[in-house]
């Protein structure tokens, strides 16, 4: 009963970690989840009452494929504005959520045996997204002592000519690594030496960054990799919109069009509601990011603070988004209080959300061992508990 090209691909790990802990929830444990990469934060107001005007004025009907013209020519804006991009109406789409629209790019894209270079520590769903698509992921791995940021050689070595595209995520999920625009500028050299291959900017996190750390997109920083750049972005990070499902990409024409064409397949429009309410996201008032932003970075410094106050872990210091990828390496091979060996960091994030009653994601998830991530989207009072039942915890090891 179930097609063959299922079995390329597996379950999210990080949804699963999520409905794990909300099954021990509801079985009445308390537990702290930190697997999920979503803003604890309430949408805007000014946001939600243009998603009731717009119930209110009747606009529940279909939409074009790709987004309203408003939706459209509040991204234009934004990409300009924030950007410094130019993206005409047909060069943008608007999809149910920035995946949908990774995903709709690398089915419309990739042949057999096409390659896609994923810097890892990657975000769990871009190489099964490629494997779904018949494509070959090239992971590259990123070292600890780098930043878990891509180098320019390493990028060189993994480029064959198969190579389709290169997918970036900065500021970056697992790791909140960002890159500068020097580091950007580094491997736009050499993708400059290789047009056969296209670049997937994932940005969702682009509001998301600290310590004034000054962000640019790729195409930003090189114009000539305009004409074969898809910039992603998204509403749900940056403006707590989680449920509301509108993810959005400017680039070349062609790509857009097939993009919507795979779309008109599947869901076709994203919803009406939530397209008027991201208009109103795009262009309202943005004052309220800079508060945000504050809370995160101090959510931030807790956990990191805290995290390397406990032996056997060892935590960098993010650039942005709101997750830290501790390095759990001098843990590895110590045992439970009950006798069981923790030999991977699959148990060891088994040990915690049994033992600690927290819920974290194993670094293997995302392609490194050794780590796990957390998420700090939630309160310093919850952060607080948390790092106490992970320092208990650990202290049980031996």
């Amino acid at each position: 009963m179930i097609a063959s090209r299922l079995s390329r691909v597996k379950p999210s790990p990080t949804l699963a970690v999520t409905a794990k802990a909300a099954e021990l929830k509801a079985a009445g444990k308390d537990v702290i989840g930190l697997g999920a990469g979503e803003p604890d934060f309430d949408t805007p107001d000014h946001i939600k009452d243009a998603a009731i005007a717009a119930i209110k004025k009747g606009e529940t009907k279909y939409t074009p494929v790709g987004g309203t013209p408003a939706l459209k020519k509040a991204i234009a804006d934004k990409f300009k504005r924030e950007n410094n991009l130019e993206y005409s109406a047909n060069q943008i789409v608007a999809g149910c959520g920035a995946k949908q629209v990774i995903f709709n790019a690398l089915l419309a894209t990739l042949n057999a045996g096409d390659e896609v270079i994923i810097p890892a520590p990657y975000w769990v769903s871009y190489p099964d997204m490629v494997l779904f698509a018949e494509g070959t992921p090239v992971t590259v791995s990123c070292a600890e002592e780098d930043g878990f940021k891509l180098k320019p050689d390493a990028l060189e070595k993994a480029i064959t000519p198969k190579t389709k595209w290169l997918i970036l995520n900065s500021p970056s999920n697992p790791t909140g690594a960002a890159y500068t625009e020097k580091e950007l500028r580094a491997l736009a050299d050499v993708l400059l030496k290789h047009p056969h291959v296209w670049i997937m900017a994932d940005d969702i996190y682009e509001h998301l960054s600290y310590d004034g750390f000054v962000f640019k997109t790729i195409a930003q920083v090189e114009p000539k990799l305009y004409e074969r750049t898809l910039t992603v972005n998204g509403v749900s990070k940056a403006y707590a919109m989680t449920g509301w499902r509108i993810g959005y990409a400017g680039g070349p024409k062609q790509l857009i069009t097939a993009i919507a064409d795979i779309q008109s397949h599947s869901t076709s429009n994203a919803c009406s509601i939530s397209q008027a309410a991201s208009v109103a996201a795009l262009n309202g008032p943005q004052e309220f990011l800079q508060d945000w932003k504050k809370s995160f970075a101090a959510r931030r410094n807790l956990v990191v603070d805290a995290l390397n106050k406990i032996p056997g872990i060892k935590c960098q210091k993010p650039e942005g988004a709101f997750y830290v990828f501790p390095n759990i390496k001098a843990l590895i091979g110590k045992k439970t209080p009950q006798g069981k060996t923790i030999h991977t960091c699959t148990e060891f994030c088994d040990y915690l959300l049994e033992e600690a009653l927290v819920a974290a994601v194993a670094g293997s998830a995302f392609g490194m061992g050794g780590h796990f991530r957390i998420s700090y989207a939630t309160s310093e009072k919850i952060l607080s508990e948390a790092m106490i039942r992970i320092g208990r915890a650990i202290s049980g090891l031996h």
